[in-house]
C-alpha cells in the first residue's frame, strides 16, 4: 500500500504493528510477524531512516512510532524533493541538449574522428539509418515531436517489425497530442502489439533517435527535419542525451493509461501549460509546443483561469507559481517544429 512512498509490504506491516503495540521490542514483532528478529532489525531501521520512528520520550532505548498524520506529510515532502530535484536535472538536460544542437546548426562534414557526421537529405538520412538498423544490439530511444503521418508508418512498419522480431527494445516518446491524430495512434498501438513500448508527454523537447546508446541522430534544421541531420557518437555527448531520453521517459505515462491528475486536479498537460502562460508565451505558441489546435489551448487556458479564480492568463500563470502549482520553471529548449520525419531502419516513423 506504501510502496509509492518507499515502504515495502514488511516494513509497513511493523509500523502498523508498532501503532498498535508502542511497547513491543524486535522479539515481539518478530513472533507476532512469523518473522526473523534479523528481518525486524533491517525494517526497523528503513523505518528510522524515513523518520517513521524516533527513540521514546521516556525511554531511549525503545523506538516511538510516530503517527501516520506526521509520518506521511514527511514522506510526502520529502518525496516532493526528490520530484523537483529530478525535475532541475531533465532541465539541465534540456538546455544542454539545446546548446548542442545549436553548436551544429549549418555544421560541414569532417572527419569520422570527431564523432559527427553529416547527412544531408532524407534519402541519405533514411538509407544511414537502415544500414545502422542492422548492428543494432540492444535498444532504440526516440523523442519523435509530432505524430507521423501516413506515408512515413508504411515506410517505418516492415522495419520496425523486423527490429522487434530480432529481440530489440524500442522506446518511442510522443507528445500527448498524438492521441488526437487516429493514423498516429493506429501506428502507436500496432507498434506496442509488437513489443514496443510507447509513452507521451506534453512537450517532447527534441526529435531525436539514439542506438544502442552509441549513436544519436538529430535534424540540424528544426524547421525541416528531412534537410539534413546530424550522427553523434561522442561518449560524453551521448551521456547527455541518453540522460535526458531517460529522464523524460521515466515522467511520461504509458499509452493505454488514462490521463492521470495531480492532487490539484490538473493533467501534465495543464501543468505545462501553466508553466508556459508563466513565461508570457501566447496561445499559438503553447500550442505549437503542445501539438494541440490553438482552440484547444484557449478551452484549457480558459479552465485553469476558472480554477485559479485568475482574470488574465498572465495571472494564472503566477498565480499557479505562487501556489506551488508549477514546480520548476522551465528553460528547456523549443521542441523542434513539425516536419517529415526521416524513418528508416527500426527507428518509429517520425523518427
Amino acid at each position: 500500500m506504501l510502496d509509492a512512498l518507499g515502504i515495502d509490504t514488511r516494513t509497513e506491516s511493523i509500523y502498523r504493528m508498532l501503532l498498535q503495540h508502542a511497547d513491543w521490542g524486535v522479539a515481539e514483532l518478530a513472533a507476532s510477524l512469523a518473522l526473523p528478529e534479523a528481518d525486524v532489525r533491517q525494517a526497523l531501521g528503513r523505518l528510522s531512516e524515513l523518520s517513521l520512528l524516533r527513540p521514546s520520550a521516556t525511554e531511549h532505548a525503545r523506538l516511538h512510532a510516530v503517527s501516520p498524520e506526521l509520518a506521511m506529510e514527511s514522506l510526502l515532502a520529502r518525496q516532493q524533493a526528490e520530484l523537483l530535484a529530478q525535475q532541475q536535472k531533465l532541465e539541465a538536460s534540456r538546455a544542454a541538449a539545446a546548446q548542442l544542437i545549436a553548436d551544429w546548426v549549418g555544421f560541414q562534414p569532417v572527419g569520422d574522428s570527431s564523432g559527427v557526421e553529416t547527412l544531408v537529405g532524407v534519402d541519405r538520412i533514411r538509407d544511414r539509418l537502415a544500414e545502422l538498423s542492422r548492428h543494432i544490439d540492444h535498444e532504440i530511444m526516440a523523442f519523435v515531436p509530432d505524430a507521423p503521418d501516413e506515408s512515413n508508418i508504411e515506410s517505418a512498419k516492415p522495419l520496425d517489425e523486423r527490429t522487434l522480431a530480432r529481440g530489440i527494445r524500442m522506446r518511442t516518446l510522443y507528445p500527448e497530442s498524438i492521441r488526437n491524430s487516429p493514423a498516429g495512434m493506429e501506428y502507436a498501438n500496432w507498434l506496442a502489439s509488437k513489443g514496443g513500448e510507447v509513452r507521451t508527454t506534453p512537450d517532447v523537447p527534441v526529435r531525436m533517435t539514439v542506438l544502442d546508446r552509441r549513436v544519436a541522430v538529430l535534424p540540424v534544421y528544426g524547421e525541416d527535419s528531412g534537410h539534413s541531420a546530424v550522427l553523434l557518437s561522442g561518449d560524453g555527448t551521448l551521456t547527455a542525451l541518453c540522460t535526458l531520453f531517460d529522464l523524460a521517459w521515466d515522467r511520461a505515462d504509458r499509452l493505454g493509461a488514462a490521463r492521470t491528475r495531480d492532487q490539484r486536479g490538473l493533467t501534465s498537460q495543464e501543468r505545462e501549460t501553466l508553466r508556459l502562460l508563466e513565461h508570457g508565451h501566447t496561445d499559438e505558441t503553447i500550442a505549437k509546443r503542445l501539438g494541440v489546435s490553438t482552440r484547444t489551448t484557449r478551452r484549457t487556458v480558459a479552465s485553469i483561469m476558472d480554477m485559479l479564480g485568475a482574470r488574465s492568463r498572465f495571472q494564472a500563470g503566477a498565480m499557479a507559481s505562487q501556489r506551488g502549482w508549477i514546480g520548476t520553471p522551465g528553460h528547456g529548449p523549443d521542441r523542434l517544429a513539425r516536419g517529415q520525419g526521416a524513418s528508416a531502419g527500426g527507428a518509429p516513423a517520425g523518427a
